[in-house]
């Protein structure tokens, strides 16, 4: 899968990305299997709050959709 380029210049580095897969596979664990879908749902809305960019939400989305 191709990272899409990052449009700002705090970009996680490889250590920085390895970090947060292993915090979400954690979590998605934690969740478990009955509850995963609506985990990722809620860290989706939080990240786009954060983010505060509809449309950068949005381009980040259309990235996570490909080579599904």
């Amino acid at each position: 899968m191709s990272r899409p380029q990052p449009h700002h210049p705090t970009a996680l580095d490889i250590a920085g990305l390895e970090t947060v897969y292993d915090a979400l596979a954690g979590a998605i664990d934690q969740a478990g299997p009955d509850k995963t879908e609506l985990f990722l749902v809620k860290l989706a809305m939080l990240n786009a709050d954060a983010l505060a960019d509809p449309e950068r939400f949005q381009r980040l989305l259309q990235a996570a959709l490909q080579d599904l």
